[in-house]
């Protein structure tokens, strides 16, 4: 089976149509300089470097302010502040914890502690309408759209069960994270619907509250033990930092994991993910930017999209580690990669 008709077979239960490769536009975009605040996480991804390049590549001529939160959203506050003094043309956003600490849940009546009255743009979220960032995709209706990454939940589900059988599925995630419980609660009804079971835990917390890597390799066992056939790696913001203690506890378990994001299988030893390309997330976001820049749109009436092409990943050298190969026609349309040391696993 081909690349495209697999990725075709996957979409068709989603309603995903494939697009063509995104592109900037053909002419150059020259205008007055503008003003792009970039709000980042932990540092610059590809995602940011696809955002500028796009700009840069319509014509636009942009000076950015960047600050980066460093993994603590308790910084934005004073970041908002300096945001009002700034004015910038437009506000971009990385992921559902900043996005939500700038522009609020949809329904939040406190609007004075959030931005709106700036257009704001985010890459790198996964579930903007069950983390209540927007209340339909197709018409965000406030000043704020953007970026999904995630490929739909149930077209990975079937990409798990083509590589091998799949009745327990485990999930570990940050429990006070809303875009996780989001994400978490729609693979609830997806796996039911599908008859496999979800086995769920959650990251303990410190003193804090916060969440912690403590414990993993003992919640990884649990999960292992109670038959988890796949660990799904979800785009949870504190397990994107911690994937040096997770993936490694999941090899010695012998258990596989499924990546729905990039990072998930290039550098975090997943077995394999069907993923959205990070540099194109950020192009996308990128073309949204265009649209309230140069196109003089409101967000409130610029579809939230996904990317409707998506690269299917297997880390061949954690394939060998868990002498867990993928089926041969997968071959033909994975990108097959060979990246991070996956330790010995002890027999």
């Amino acid at each position: 089976m081909s690349r495209r008709r697999f990725l075709q077979h996957c979409l068709h239960g989603a309603g995903l149509p494939l697009l063509a490769p995104l592109a900037a536009p053909a002419a150059p975009l020259v205008g007055k300089p503008l003003h792009i605040l970039m709000i980042t996480f932990r540092g610059e991804t590809d995602v940011d470097k696809g955002f500028r390049a796009y700009l840069a590549e319509a014509g636009l001529q942009v000076r950015y302010t960047v600050r980066d939160v460093q993994q603590d959203v308790g910084r934005i506050p004073a970041i908002l502040q300096e945001a009002r003094a700034l004015a910038p043309d437009l506000i971009y956003v990385w992921g559902t914890p900043i996005t939500l600490a700038v522009v609020g849940a949809y329904d939040d009546p406190d609007r004075q502690h959030f931005i709106h009255d700036i257009p704001v743009v985010f890459a790198l979220v996964a579930a903007p309408v069950r983390s209540r960032i927007v209340e339909r995709l197709e018409a965000p209706g406030r000043n704020v759209t953007g970026a999904v990454h995630v490929v739909p939940f149930d077209v990975q589900l079937r990409v798990m069960q083509r590589y091998r059988p799949l009745q327990k599925l485990g999930v570990l995630y940050t429990g006070s994270e809303p875009n996780s419980r989001a994400i978490v609660e729609g693979a609830r009804a997806t796996c039911q619907d599908s008859g496999v079971a979800l086995l769920e835990r959650t990251f303990r917390t410190n003193a804090q509250g916060q969440p912690t890597a403590d414990g993993v390799e003992e919640l990884v066992a649990q999960l292992q033990a109670e038959g988890a056939q796949w660990l799904y790696l979800l785009p949870d913001t504190f397990l994107g930092s911690v994937y040096a203690r997770v993936t490694p506890a999941a090899l010695q378990a012998k258990l596989p994991c499924f990546g729905a994001a990039e990072l998930a299988v290039r550098s975090g030893a997943a077995l394999t993910g069907l993923v959205s390309r990070y540099y194109s997330v950020g192009q996308l976001a990128g073309a949204k930017a265009v649209e309230i820049l140069v196109g003089g749109k409101s967000p409130a009436t610029i579809p939230v999209e996904r990317l409707k092409r998506f690269s299917l990943l297997v880390n061949m050298r954690v394939a060998h580690s868990l002498r867990l190969y993928p089926p041969i026609d997968m071959l033909n349309y994975a990108e097959v990669i060979a990246v991070g040391d996956a330790p010995p696993i002890a027999s």
